[in-house]
């Protein structure tokens, strides 16, 4: 039978109970991390041993703290793991793309001092390799001099294009550095091909939920969208896409394979081969947005399912925006049979992407780019396993989140009566952006969803920032 102390008639315990607590709450002490013992507490508090250890007992009963024998007190992991979200249920049926102002302001705020900003998908600055491009980017600049403002007619700097050939080996694809085209981010790249494969009034088949920029893009072509359910797992359903090839004229489908954004999803490969098998039998190109396929974790980065084509129907897009840096604004496409369209495209759209980046970015591809990426990659994987944690302590029980397999957001569902339009708001009045559920959708459906960039370091401030956001849910704001 274990003894518990006698409680401190003083209620000292309480207190100190109290501050342990709020260090656990502000991230000073994380899931796992071993507590001072009884012994060093006493001394650095001058309390009596008994009233640490009663404080320590008052901890454990709250199930904040756990006792390990011959060990001591440690910071308790949470019991609970977050439950992901269902299959999404979208109504499978073409329908003009709608869009929120609410996108424009998730981006600006994000961009705002002192914004904690868990709403926009932009990379975390803290490791090397962004450092590490921009001296190579100053350098450059020094040495190119004037023939680094010149322009670098589609399809782009050569020996940026041989590198991405190069890479493209780790995704399973096979292309020479004639097959590719530089465009000035991903963004870009998505537009330009679904302009080779589609015309306004047009209908497209998306992933629901899926990201507010294809949608925006997919509104500014005057094309339509078909949403198509998404498993958070496995992806998208490939039996409700194959009944809406059958019953709607598809002209293209658009989707992430690999690190779906807001889900995290990664499609097996036997899924991918699937995939590419049913548009193939429905003659319908496919748009696959790789941006992610890098951060995924794991030895092996995935296959992308380029990987697959044999007949030029899959149009690859990427960028190292979420790899490396957004402000760079160097992307690609593959875009296979289509690959005289785009080029042309990208010709009279915006005529050249600018010349130091691609050189800059070139050059960082050919030494240094893999050692980043390998730090990116399990910094994210440790922040993501931190996120949950944090989730499962702060967040409603009824509280579902994605886990994902590889980038730096993450999908949740809240409880039914949640407005995440309204939590939005609440949100940004303590200095925290989130992304609202309906921007992810062509109705804006989604209403009680929200998307969290997790990739940021979990210091004290982030970690106070989603506690903060987690109390407005339990406390029913924008409900």
């Amino acid at each position: 039978m274990v003894t518990r102390p006698v409680r401190a008639p003083s209620k000292l315990y309480e207190s100190i109970a109290a501050r342990l607590a709020a260090q656990l709450e502000d991230g000073t002490y994380r899931p796992g991390d071993r507590l001072p013992s009884v012994r060093e507490l006493s001394r650095r508090l001058g309390a009596g041993v008994s009233t640490v250890r009663e404080a320590y007992a008052s901890l454990m009963d709250r199930r904040l703290v756990e006792s390990r024998p011959q060990t001591g007190y440690f910071v308790r992991r949470s019991q609970r793991t977050p439950i992901p979200p269902a299959m999404s249920k979208p109504l499978v049926r073409p329908i003009a793309v709608s869009t929120s102002q609410i996108a424009m302001a998730v981006v600006r705020a994000s961009a705002q001092p002192g914004i904690v900003a868990f709403g926009s998908a932009v990379p975390s600055d803290d490791f090397d390799g962004p450092r590490r491009v921009h001296e190579i980017l100053a350098r450059k600049a020094r040495e190119w001099g004037a023939r680094g403002g010149a322009y670098e007619a589609p399809p782009g700097y050569l020996p940026l294009r041989e590198q991405l050939a190069r890479r493209g080996v780790d995704a399973g694809c096979a292309f020479s550095p004639d097959d590719v085209v530089v465009t000035s981010g991903c963004q870009e790249a998505l537009v330009l091909c679904l302009r080779a494969v589609a015309s306004a009034g047009d209908t497209v088949a998306v992933e629901s939920p899926t990201y507010y920029g294809t949608l925006h893009a997919i509104r500014a072509l005057g094309l339509r969208a078909i949403e198509i359910p998404t498993h958070p797992e496995t992806g998208i359903s490939l039996e409700a896409l194959e009944m809406a090839l059958d019953e709607w004229p598809v002209k293209a489908c658009v989707l992430t394979a690999n690190g779906n954004n807001p889900l995290g999803t990664v499609m097996p490969d036997d899924r991918k081969q699937a995939l590419l098998a049913l548009l193939e039998a429905h003659d319908v190109p496919l748009v696959e947005d790789d941006i992610y396929g890098d951060l995924i974790y794991g030895a092996a980065r995935p296959k992308a399912v380029k990987a697959w084509d044999r007949q030029g129907r899959v149009l690859l897009c990427s960028s190292v925006s979420k790899s490396l840096a957004p402000g760079l604004r160097v992307g690609w496409a593959v875009p296979g049979r289509y690959l005289e369209q785009v080029t042309h495209l990208k010709l009279v759209t915006s005529m050249a992407t600018a010349t130091l980046p691609q050189i800059a970015v070139a050059a960082f591809l050919d030494s240094g780019y893999e050692r980043h990426l390998r730090t990116a990659r399990l910094a994210y994987q440790q922040r993501r396993d931190q996120f949950l944690d944090l989730v499962a302590t702060h967040f409603p029980a009824e509280t579902r989140v994605t886990r994902p397999s590889g980038g730096f957001v993450a999908w949740l569902e809240l409880p039914r009566k949640q407005d995440s339009v309204e939590l939005y708001a609440e949100a940004l009045k303590l200095g925290v952006s989130v992304a609202p559920g309906p921007l992810f959708s062509a109705r804006e459906r989604y209403r009680n969803f929200i998307r969290i960039n997790y990739g940021h370091a979990w210091d004290a401030r982030t970690t106070e920032a989603l506690a903060a956001l987690g109390r407005l849910v339990r406390e029913g704001h924008g409900a």
